[in-house]
C-alpha cells in the first residue's frame, strides 16, 4: 500500500459497512428465532399429517439457514471492524510522521521518501553540508542490514537533517508496511466469508463457518486484545458488569470471535449465552459430522457375521460375530462421539411449543447456557428463560452422564417443567439440566470416589451465583437444586465448600451427600427433601459405603433430617416418570407449595450395618 492510498482510506467507511453487516446478522437471528419459536410452534399445534411434517422440516432448515447467515454476517462485521482498527492505527502513525517531518522543515514526497535541506556546520572549504532525499526501510529479506547501513550513513553525515529525515522516513515506511500487512491479512479472510451457491446450509457449510471463526479470531487477536477484557477469574457479578459496559459493536466482536468464552461466562444474560453457545454447537456439529462422514467413506462396514468353522471337523456350524466388524464398530462409535448428544440438544430446540399428554403445557423456548464437546462433554439446557423466571430448578445428573447420553437428562427437566408449570399459579418456571462437570464414568470403578463431586462443586456454585447476577425479574427467584444419584454428592460438596444459593434442595436416589445432616446443606431448615424409590439400589450402596467406616447417614435415613417425600416409582431412574407422584412432589417443591407435598407413608429406617444385606 502506498502513501496516497493510505491517506485516502477512511476507516469510518469500513465501520459503516460493519454496522450494516451486524444489522443483517441481527435480522437473521431474529428471523431464526421467529421461525423456531413462533411459526414452527404454531404449525406443530394446528396442523397434522405428512404435508405438515414436511413443511415443519423445511422451516427447520430455513431456520438453520438464517442461523448460518447470522454467524457469517457477524464474522464479516467483526472482520471489517478489525481491519478498520488496524488501518486507523497505521493512518495515525503515518500522519504523526508527516506532521513531525513538516514541522522540522522537511519535505514529504508522494512516494513516502523525505527530502531534507542543507544544514550543519561549514566544512574547511566554507560549504554547508548539502541536503538530499532518503527513503525508509520498507521490509524485505535484508531489512535489518539495509536499515543499519542507512543509519550509519546518516550518523556519519555532518548534516543533522539527514538522520532526522531518515527517522521520519522509517516511520512512514513502517506505517505503510503495517497497512499493507493488514490488507494482505484481512482480504483473504473476507473473501472466505461467503457461502456456496446452493440454498441449503449443510454440515460442510457449518464446518467451514468453524474454520472462518478460527481464522477471524487468530487474525483479529490485536483487535480483540484492544477491547475491554473479561475479568480474570471474575465473579459472575464482575462478568455481568463487564458485559454491560461493552458497546453493541464490542459485544458482537466477542460473540463472533470467542463464542466459546462468552457462552461459558456465568452472570451474562441467558439470551447472550444461548446465542454464543448455539454458534459453538452448530459449528462443532458440522465439524464432527464432516469428519464422521469422511471416515465412513474411507472405512466401509465389513460383514457383521462370519461363518463359524468347527476347528476339529472344518465344517461350517452357523454364524459368529466378525472380529473385523467389532473393531470397525468400536472405531465408528469413537468417531461418532458427541454427535448423538448434539442431535439431542437440537431436538429439544425443535420441540419448543410441544404440548404434554393432555394437550396443554406447551414447552417454552430452550436456552443453551453451556456447551463443550471436550472430554465427555458439557451441556447446560434451560426450559424457559431463567433470567425472568419466578421459580428455577437446577438438576444435576449422576454417574455415566455425558454429552452422548444427555437426552434422557434433558427429558427429565422438560417433564418436570410440564408438571410444575400448571401448579405455579401463573408464575413462570425455568427448569435446567446442568451437566457442567465430569461425572463418574462407571458405578463400580468411579462412583465411590468423591473427587468428581469436589472438582465440580466450584463450577456449580458459580453457576448458581450467575443465575442471581443475570436475573432481571422484579424480585429474586425461588430456586430449587435437584441432585440425582452422584449428582446429589456434587450438590452436597458444593454446599460444604461454598455458598449454595438455593432455597430448596431435592435429592433422588442419593448415595450420600458428603455431609451428615440436612442442617449442613446451606439452605433454610426444613428445606431439604428426599425421594427413595423401591428397588433403587444406590441409596443402599451408599449406606454400605458411608456407614462402613465413615459413620455418615444418607438423605434416605431418618436421622439425616430431610423431608421424606412419597415416591411411587420403581428403581433408580424412574423419579421423573410422567404422571407419577414422585414427579408431582418435586414440582410442588419447585413452585414453593410445600404444604401440598405428600410425605412418605412410613419414616425411612435408620441406618444399621446390616441394612444393605436385608434387601
Amino acid at each position: 500500500m502506498d502513501l496516497a492510498t493510505l491517506k485516502a482510506l477512511d476507516p469510518r467507511e469500513f465501520l459503516d459497512a460493519a454496522d450494516g453487516y451486524r444489522s443483517t446478522s441481527d435480522m437473521a437471528g431474529a428471523a431464526k428465532d421467529r421461525i423456531e419459536n413462533e411459526i414452527s410452534v404454531a404449525m406443530r399445534n394446528s396442523l397434522r399429517g405428512e404435508a405438515a411434517t414436511a413443511a415443519i422440516g423445511q422451516l427447520s432448515q430455513l431456520g438453520k439457514n438464517f442461523h448460518y447467515i447470522q454467524i457469517e454476517c457477524r464474522l464479516v462485521s467483526t472482520t471489517l471492524e478489525a481491519f478498520s482498527y488496524e488501518i486507523e492505527a497505521a493512518k495515525k502513525k503515518l500522519q504523526a510522521a508527516i506532521d513531525g517531518a513538516q514541522a522540522a522543515k522537511l519535505t514529504v514526497n508522494a512516494d513516502g521518501s523525505i527530502t531534507y535541506p542543507a544544514g550543519g556546520e561549514k566544512d574547511s572549504d566554507g560549504k554547508v553540508p548539502g541536503g538530499g532525499t532518503v527513503s525508509g526501510t520498507s521490509g524485505g529479506l535484508f531489512e535489518g542490514v539495509v536499515a543499519a547501513v542507512s543509519r550509519q550513513s546518516a550518523d556519519l553525515d555532518p548534516n543533522p537533517n539527514h538522520r532526522l529525515a531518515l527517522d521520519y522516513a522509517d516511520e512512514i515506511a513502517g506505517a505503510l508496511r503495517e497497512a499493507t500487512e493488514s490488507d494482505e491479512k484481512w482480504a483473504p479472510k473476507l473473501r472466505a466469508l461467503k457461502a456456496d451457491d446452493d440454498l441449503t446450509v449443510s454440515d460442510k457449510d457449518l464446518a467451514d463457518a468453524s474454520s472462518d471463526t478460527s481464522g477471524v479470531r487468530d487474525a483479529g487477536k490485536e483487535y480483540l486484545d484492544s477491547l475491554p477484557q473479561p475479568p480474570k477469574n471474575g465473579k459472575p457479578t464482575d462478568n455481568a458488569k463487564w458485559w454491560k459496559g461493552l458497546s453493541p459493536e464490542q459485544q458482537a466482536a466477542w460473540i463472533s470471535m470467542r463464542p466459546d468464552s462468552v457462552g461459558a461466562l456465568d452472570g451474562l444474560p441467558a439470551t447472550v449465552r444461548d446465542e454464543a453457545n448455539r454458534t459453538v454447537l452448530s459449528e462443532a456439529h458440522g465439524v464432527a459430522q464432516v469428519k464422521y462422514d469422511a471416515w465412513l467413506k474411507d472405512h466401509p462396514e465389513p460383514p457383521m457375521y462370519q461363518d463359524h468353522i468347527n476347528l476339529h471337523t472344518g465344517v461350517k456350524q452357523g454364524k459368529e460375530k466378525n472380529p473385523a466388524w467389532e473393531e470397525w464398530e468400536a472405531e465408528r462409535k469413537e468417531m461418532h462421539k458427541g454427535i448423538d448428544g448434539m442431535n439431542a440438544i437440537q431436538r429439544r430446540f425443535d420441540a419448543t411449543g410441544t404440548p404434554d399428554a393432555t394437550g396443554a403445557n406447551k414447552l417454552p423456548e430452550a436456552y443453551l447456557l453451556g456447551f463443550s464437546e471436550a472430554g465427555d462433554g458439557r451441556a447446560i439446557i434451560a426450559n424457559g428463560n431463567p433470567d425472568t423466571a419466578d421459580h428455577q430448578a437446577v438438576y444435576v445428573p449422576g454417574t455415566t452422564s455425558d454429552l452422548d447420553s444427555i437426552e434422557g437428562n434433558i427429558n427429565r427437566m422438560t417433564t418436570l417443567w410440564q408438571t410444575a408449570h400448571p401448579v405455579s399459579d401463573g408464575k413462570s418456571v425455568s427448569t435446567i439440566t446442568w451437566l457442567g462437570y465430569d461425572a463418574p464414568d462407571d458405578v463400580v470403578k468411579d462412583a465411590t470416589y468423591t473427587h468428581y463431586a469436589y472438582d465440580g462443586a466450584p463450577a456449580f456454585d458459580k453457576f448458581l451465583d450467575g443465575l442471581d447476577a443475570s436475573h432481571s425479574g422484579d424480585s429474586a427467584p425461588h430456586r430449587t437444586v435437584i441432585g440425582h444419584s452422584y449428582g446429589s454428592s456434587l450438590v452436597g460438596a458444593a454446599a460444604q465448600t461454598g455458598d449454595l444459593h438455593a432455597n430448596d434442595i431435592v435429592f433422588a436416589g442419593s448415595p450420600g451427600v458428603e455431609v451428615s445432616n440436612a442442617d449442613q446443606l446451606d439452605v433454610p431448615k426444613g428445606h431439604v427433601w428426599n425421594e427413595y424409590a423401591d428397588g433403587d439400589p444406590v441409596p443402599e450402596l451408599g449406606r454400605m459405603i458411608h456407614g462402613g467406616g465413615f459413620g455418615r447417614e444418607i438423605p434416605a435415613d431418618s436421622g439425616f433430617g430431610a423431608n421424606q417425600m412419597a415416591t411411587d416409582t420403581q428403581g433408580h431412574g424412574g423419579y421423573w416418570n410422567g404422571g407419577s407422584e414422585s414427579l408431582k412432589n418435586q414440582a410442588l417443591v419447585v413452585v414453593g407449595k410445600y404444604d401440598d407435598v405428600r410425605a412418605a407413608p412410613e419414616p425411612t429406617r435408620p441406618y444399621t450395618p446390616h441394612t444393605v444385606w436385608e434387601k
